[in-house]
């Protein structure tokens, strides 16, 4: 077999993995909105403080691993960029947990899935990337499905509705500092790192609302055995899923995985309807099918327009 032919091959066996590898971290994933959900609706526990040990059960795992392949602190590159970057991701964490507390876990997912959208758009606006029209109508028919799922959770649950919007707000602004960031350090140290300063962050938050008498950032312990262990898993999960994403990442291409960032409105769903009896009505699975299949064309116009570039005129 001749040599292109071999690494051609090899090429597509990579990115076969790194798909199976993405489907099934996003699979996955929504277990721990799920955590969060059953934490704060069957153990009491507020989302602020399901937050905080998100993060801290993060550091505390990824801390043996960290300190035995990396060295220690004194080898991060960027510490004060990295931490940021936690807390940004426990402040969009904090809304999308209390968001969960109040809604239905598929609800949640559907409206924060405009986060595809706000990122087309920040890239278009701030790095001058260039967008057609065709992705610039993707995104208000996006926008619109948002608002077909939003409408009548906005009746039922008012303001909570638009916290999954905030949350893919933050989400965004975390990404564009990942690229800000490039590859400086390892994943393993981005992930360490992003703990200490979303348990930083969340420990101040925490402190603030407490003390504020605000019952959604309420300090409390695990109330039970199943509750300590629930965080464990919520935090492990967070650690090492993570790490497992950014390796799919780097075995096949963003256009290639970002299809199935859709699959965890699939588990959402099923784990809602499972462990809450929560199921989509109608016009929400009108909503999340619009927003689906608007995220699936840009996503095939970047594919598109990349071949275009890498084709010799």
């Amino acid at each position: 077999m001749p040599a292109a032919a071999v690494k051609t091959s090899l090429s597509s066996d990579r990115s076969v993995k790194g798909m199976a590898l993405m489907a099934c971290c996003m699979v996955i994933l929504p277990m721990m909105d799920a955590i969060a959900k059953y934490m704060a609706t069957f153990e009491t526990m507020s989302p602020g403080q399901v937050t905080f040990y998100r993060f801290f059960v993060q550091l505390v795992v990824l801390a043996p691993l960290f300190f035995w392949t990396v060295g220690g602190f004194s080898k991060v590159q960027r510490p004060w960029m990295n931490m940021l970057r936690g807390a940004l991701h426990a402040a969009a964490s904090l809304l999308f947990f209390t968001a969960v507390k109040y809604m239905p876990l598929a609800d949640v997912f559907a409206i924060y899935f405009v986060e595809p959208f706000m990122l087309t758009m920040m890239s278009a606006l701030f790095l001058g990337e260039k967008v057609g029209w065709r992705r610039w109508l993707a995104i208000l028919v996006g926008f619109g499905g948002a608002m077909i799922v939003i409408q009548p959770s906005f009746e039922i649950f008012g303001w909570t509705s638009l916290l999954p919007v905030a949350c893919a707000f933050l989400f965004t602004l975390y990404l564009f500092l990942n690229r800000a960031l490039g590859n400086g350090d390892s994943p393993l140290t981005m992930q360490m790192m992003s703990g200490v300063g979303g348990t930083l962050f969340m420990g101040i938050v925490l402190l603030a609302g407490n003390q504020a008498g605000i019952a959604d950032f309420a300090v409390s312990l695990p109330s039970s055995g199943l509750g300590l262990i629930l965080l464990i898993i919520l935090g492990s999960l967070s650690g090492y899923v993570h790490l497992l994403v950014v390796r799919a990442f780097r075995m096949a291409s963003v256009s290639l995985l970002a299809p199935f960032q859709y699959f965890e409105i699939i588990s959402a769903t099923v784990l809602g309807y499972l462990l809450f009896a929560d199921f989509p009505t109608p016009s929400k699975w009108l909503g999340i099918a619009v927003i689906v299949a608007s995220g699936l064309f840009i996503i095939w116009r970047e594919r598109v327009q990349s071949r275009r570039r890498l084709t010799p005129a």
